[in-house]
């Protein structure tokens, strides 16, 4: 079974269900945003709640929305142009877009060039003030370089990543494709009610369909990469 289809898994029993999350249980629980990984490290160890019978590691929904919660309140200290959004899987493609679209923030998809941070006079050169990543491994050279001068990194982890360079973590299946724009539209909306530019109970005008890199999209771009 994939982890895409594990996403979508029937029956999924989760704590918690008499909480107030930023958004209904059930929301979560079909975007598969607890879904992790075959393996577990143990910097994620404190955000695991328990291990399927299939060998799938589950994170707690719980920990996953206060750290949504606290990333964004972070994020929002910042002006808007020093916000700099990382993603070189394909999947986080449209999530950041859109993230940084509505956010005005500062987009890097795919490809990130040596020296964007570290090198002062390198061409795109960029004054970032905070630094988020969808996936610390795929965007080790963000990570790297944003250590290197001093920028702090948001990372959303998943059971199997560490935490080398990593300021704050918010726990996430960062490789789905309804699980990343789950993620990065709640922290669109979080930082914009944070901002005070919607109400603290405002919603956002883009629906987190929008969020969702489209299948066409995903065989569109693997096909060019073969060619």
């Amino acid at each position: 079974m994939s982890k895409e289809e594990s996403e979508n898994k029937e029956n999924i029993e989760e704590p918690h269900d008499e909480i107030n999350y930023l958004l209904p249980l059930d929301t979560y629980l079909s975007a598969g945003i607890h879904i992790g990984t075959r393996i577990k490290t143990h910097d994620m160890i404190p955000f695991i709640y328990r291990v399927r019978p299939d060998g799938l590691f589950v994170l707690d929904i719980q920990k996953i929305d206060e750290r949504i919660r606290m990333a964004a309140k972070f994020i929002a200290k910042f002006e808007s142009s020093k916000v700099v959004v990382v993603s070189s899987r394909l999947y986080g493609k449209t999530p950041v877009q859109k993230f940084c679209d509505v956010t005005h923030s500062i987009p890097i998809i795919r490809r990130f060039l040596p020296g964007l941070f570290s090198n002062p006079i390198h061409s795109y050169h960029l004054d970032a003030g905070i630094v988020i990543v969808t996936d610390p491994k795929a965007d080790h050279q963000a990570v790297k370089e944003a250590a290197l001068v001093g920028i702090p990194v948001i990372a959303l982890c998943d059971t199997e990543d560490e935490f080398t360079n990593i300021d704050l973590v918010v726990p996430i299946n960062n490789k789905g494709r309804r699980s990343l724009a789950t993620v990065y539209w709640l922290l669109a909306r979080q930082v914009l009610r944070e901002r005070g530019e919607i109400p603290t109970d405002g919603k956002l005008s883009v629906p987190i369909e929008d969020f969702e890199i489209k299948l066409a999209e995903v065989i569109f771009d693997e096909n060019s990469e073969g060619e």
